[in-house]
């Protein structure tokens, strides 16, 4: 099983949402990376979905214990891998491209709702889009 994790969202770091669903403790910091797709601002949290024509920078994680980590992830993320066309997130298999250079294939939580009037997140980064949006 792939134990690597692309978190690009509240699961980052600055967030520490990854310690408040307990999960922390069995994921381990590889670094900042990204992906191919297209980011949105739902307003609390943000959207990535498929796209080849821009990037999603986020950050990758190596999970001690998969199996542990990504059942809890995958409750918190609304994703059913039974039932992939009712969930919030659908779970997926991406290459990631590290700041060195390297590319590794990560699990990847996917938008799978109507995203309305969603801003894009232009830059791709949405650390970066919550760092200009406090300080407008």
């Amino acid at each position: 099983m792939v134990d690597l994790a692309f978190f690009y969202g509240t699961l980052m770091r600055p967030f520490n949402r990854a310690g408040q669903l307990r999960v922390a403790d069995h994921l381990v910091y590889v670094g900042r990376g990204s992906i191919s797709g297209a980011l949105f601002d739902l307003g609390i949290y943000p959207a990535a979905v498929p796209a080849s024509d821009a990037l999603v920078w986020g950050e990758v994680y190596r999970m001690t214990h998969p199996a542990i980590v990504l059942q809890v992830l995958d409750q918190f993320e609304g994703c059913r891998t039974e039932e992939p066309d009712s969930s919030l997130y659908t779970r997926a298999l991406a290459p990631v491209t590290l700041e060195d250079g390297r590319a590794v294939d990560a699990w990847v939580y996917f938008y799978n709702a109507p995203l309305g009037r969603a801003e894009r997140i232009q830059s791709g980064d949405y650390l970066e889009h919550m760092r200009l949006g406090t300080t407008d």
